[in-house]
């Protein structure tokens, strides 16, 4: 293993709201990664479960490193510098890809990535925002403080889910981030998560927008609360035994998450499951890895769209529920019907 220094590693932000499609446009962008470069994907999500991570398939030259259970920007603070210095000096990446909750301020985030501890090692180079034309819709998004600071901060936009919104609001969309100031490098439509990866191997450094580099007092208040915790260990990854999944929930910035997983031997009826999750309340995003009757499927719902892709995750079945806490269901409901969707195994060994 080389010991030469680490020096000018570009860091790449891909920021973003809840949904607007970060997890797929990297895993396009990877599609595109020049053969002799090594990357390096952290992936921070909201939930408490990580279906993020379960999305990127396993290979030599791209290293997926998840971290889940709240925002980088101040829950995780404490963690992340002691993750990036693992993660640099054990695989030393030639290119840093770091993919925030959607609720995550990027000025906290920031602050680890210049810190000292990074000084000549990481170089950020121009942070890209993606912006789902729908939001622009939702008075809830517009009026949304770190929905605005993400668009603020970033250097360049790129216009995702183009593919299902109408010509009117996709000229809405380009003439909002044309008109943000500072002015962006670049806007780009990204239909289906295609974006050049040229984009990012040729971009400059961030350009730091002065007025928008102060955390909200909501994010404020988490990173105050999150120094005075003490990590003994990491998140429970244990595998659950089957017909007992595990559970996990939490509540910040004004979202909810339940979350659960179960044993890779409890196998779902696609179509009860399909149909138990479609009746879950409009307007939650929901997302999971599951061992189902036709294979493992990867279930990703976000403002109205619905997708269901065979998947190659096969450690535990993972499935998260995100939303305002006010929209958020009964979780023993949820999990009561979800448990019914299970296959029954008979004396035989087959599933019934």
């Amino acid at each position: 293993m080389s010991t030469a220094p680490l020096t000018s590693i570009p860091v790449h932000l891909v920021t973003g709201f809840l949904g607007s499609g970060k997890t797929t446009l990297i895993r396009r962008l990877i599609e595109q990664k020049p053969k002799e470069e090594r990357w390096a994907i952290l992936v921070n999500e909201f939930g408490q479960v990580g279906i993020d991570q379960a999305m990127f398939e396993a290979r030599d030259d791209v290293i997926v490193k998840g971290l889940p259970g709240g925002c980088l920007c101040c829950q995780l603070a404490f963690l992340l510098q002691a993750t990036l210095v693992n993660l640099l000096h054990r695989y030393r990446p030639d290119r840093l890809i770091i993919e925030p909750s959607g609720l995550g301020h990027p000025a906290g985030l920031l602050d680890v990535l210049r810190s000292e501890a990074f000084a000549d090692v990481l170089e950020l180079r121009d942070i890209v925002v993606l912006l789902d034309p729908v939001r622009l819709d939702d008075p809830r998004a517009r009026e949304h403080e770190t929905f605005n600071d993400q668009l603020v901060m970033a250097d360049a936009v790129a216009l995702t889910m183009t593919d299902r919104v109408t010509p009117e609001q996709l000229i809405a969309a380009r003439r909002h981030a044309e008109t943000l100031w500072p002015p962006k490098k670049w806007v780009a439509q990204a239909s289906h998560g295609e974006l050049p990866v040229s984009l990012l191997l040729e971009s400059g450094r961030h350009r730091p927008a002065e007025e928008s580099t102060v955390l909200s007092e909501r994010h404020s208040a988490l990173r105050d609360a999150a120094r005075q915790v003490v990590v003994l260990e990491g998140f429970d990854q244990s595998l659950p035994q089957p017909g007992q999944p595990i559970e996990v929930s939490g509540t910040a910035l004004g979202y909810g998450t339940q979350g659960w997983r179960w044993s890779p031997e409890d196998v779902f009826d696609l179509d009860r499951l399909t149909l138990v999750l479609d009746r879950l309340p409009a307007g939650l995003r929901v997302k999971g890895v599951l061992h189902t009757n036709v294979g493992w499927k990867l279930y990703n719902r976000g403002e109205g769209a619905t997708s269901l892709v065979a998947c190659a995750w096969r450690k535990d079945s993972r499935l998260e529920l995100i939303g305002e806490v006010a929209n958020m269901p009964s979780a023993e409901e949820v999990l009561e019907a979800l448990q019914a969707c299970r296959l029954a195994r008979g004396e035989d060994g087959m599933l019934s």
